[in-house]
């Protein structure tokens, strides 16, 4: 069967082809609404769909968006995404989604392979924060926004974050006035951007309090339960004394709640425990997650509405360049005064 041509339908339908492309992109303005909707039908029968790719070789623009995160696999980022997702749709654009696996040279791949598809911009959380490692990202005429973690890059136009630091020196200041004095720090990647941040944050707080900062006491892994079961037997090994443990993100509160209570102690009781992100499950587990609130949604949904304010011509200076979100202890069940 041959396929049918932006040629045939103005054939059938007895208009230009200029006609049809105007009814095809919504820049029908001057046409007769007779004429549109005839078109149109001529359209559904025929099955025609519009090729998108020779129409962006005319206006320079696909209206899609990359979107490349870390770790799908982390409950964070599927709610980042669905407000991305809204946004694009809102504006007319379509969203190409990658997952790298936190791998740098996976993002490279995706990053190219993006490029190659002509998306008309980048939205990404970078695996890495060592800008060496964006290798694609160097001379491309695609504006980028970057999400959650910010990268020096001169193709970097605008960045989302959140109060990292505020926000895990509220919530080791909440530990504190409940009477906590001896609280681990469990986290993702040590030279992680975030992971510094919210490594600052608690040192703040145990500093302000005049408590003594223990090196041994911050542990560095990465952004999952497991990590977060591994680095409680590590310590349990080494007989370390503590009685709260302020987690880089909620899935490592998670492996460390479970090594709890295979162990034996209850929580929070005989051990509080404190998440940063505010993932759906958080609110579920037993006891109920207190931890730290990251407007995943709405990092989302702003990132690509920047995005879309830079493809419609505007800039941003270097003040306003850098959104920041807020961050929120949400209090639940899992934090106590000591025994």
């Amino acid at each position: 069967m041959k396929k049918m041509t932006i040629k045939d339908i103005a054939r059938l339908g007895g208009v230009s082809i200029t006609t049809v492309s105007k009814i095809i992109n919504g820049k029908d303005h001057d046409i007769s609404q007779a004429t549109i909707d005839r078109i149109n039908q001529i359209m559904a029968e025929q099955r025609y769909v519009p090729n998108k790719l020779a129409g962006s070789l005319v206006t320079k623009t696909t209206k899609t968006i990359g979107l490349v995160i870390p770790d799908i696999t982390n409950p964070f980022f599927p709610e980042l995404v669905r407000g991305a997702e809204d946004r694009a749709q809102e504006a007319g654009y379509s969203i190409f989604f990658c997952n790298s696996d936190d791998q740098p040279e996976k993002e490279n791949q995706y990053i190219i392979s993006l490029l190659e598809k002509m998306v008309d911009g980048i939205v990404f959380t970078a695996a890495s924060t060592d800008s060496s490692s964006l290798r694609a990202m160097h001379h491309i005429n695609s504006p980028v926004v970057l999400v959650d973690r910010v990268i020096d890059l001169e193709e970097v136009k605008a960045s989302i974050v959140v109060t990292n630091e505020k926000g895990a020196y509220e919530g080791t200041k909440y530990l504190i006035e409940l009477g906590h004095k001896k609280i681990l720090h469990i986290t993702g990647p040590k030279m992680g951007q975030i992971c510094q941040e919210r490594e600052m944050g608690y040192r703040q707080a145990l500093g302000e309090a005049g408590i003594e900062i223990e090196d041994a006491n911050v542990r560095y892994g990465h952004f999952k339960i497991d990590w977060g079961y591994k680095a409680m037997t590590e310590i349990e090994s080494e007989n370390r004394d503590y009685t709260a443990v302020f987690c880089g993100n909620d899935l490592i509160a998670l492996g460390v709640m479970k090594y709890l209570k295979e162990k034996g102690k209850k929580i929070p009781e005989d051990c509080s425990v404190l998440g940063f992100d505010d993932i759906q499950i958080a609110s579920h587990v037993d006891p109920p997650l207190t931890t730290i609130m990251q407007p995943k949604y709405q990092m989302g949904y702003q990132a690509v509405n920047v995005m879309v304010r830079l493809l419609n011509g505007e800039t941003f200076d270097a003040q306003s360049k850098t959104i920041v979100l807020n961050t929120e202890l949400i209090v639940r069940s899992t934090c106590s005064s000591p025994r």
